[in-house]
């Protein structure tokens, strides 16, 4: 049974950064921007302002969920490394 969250390499951590820094930069650029630019309205509200008001808060979540897995990780290397002080060789 392996524990939440998983133990990524820095490598691995840097990739998934990169993946999501470029997802990122595709969604709010030329292609996607074209492709919800539409005239259709949900609710009265435009296509591309409701593009913006799903997809920014989405990405910021993403960041929101990436960082705090971030922050678990150095609490649990924290604690291996006070307790790997308090051992008597």
């Amino acid at each position: 049974m392996r524990s939440w969250p998983r133990k990524r390499s820095p490598s691995q951590l840097k990739e998934a950064w990169l993946f999501f820094f470029i997802l990122g930069l595709v969604m709010l650029n030329y292609p996607f921007l074209v492709i919800f630019n539409k005239v259709i309205l949900f609710f009265g509200i435009p296509l591309p302002v409701l593009y913006f008001f799903i997809g920014w808060p989405l990405s910021i979540l993403v960041i929101y969920f990436f960082s705090r897995g971030l922050g678990l990780e150095d609490e649990q290397l924290e604690d291996i490394a006070d307790s790997d002080q308090g051992k008597v060789l």
